[in-house]
């Protein structure tokens, strides 16, 4: 993990709600609070 996905991980857990956009396949395995998935917006 690079510390700009690290970022954009830990945004995620502060912001209620958020969904992340972004073409990096890795947040499919990302996690917020070591649990919970990450929504995700990844175009094709």
């Amino acid at each position: 993990m690079s510390l700009a996905d690290a970022c954009i991980v830990r945004m995620s857990e502060r912001i209620e709600n958020s969904i992340v956009f972004t073409t990096d396949s890795d947040f499919h395995i990302y996690r917020k609070n070591g649990k919970k998935k990450i929504d995700l917006i990844i175009p094709e």
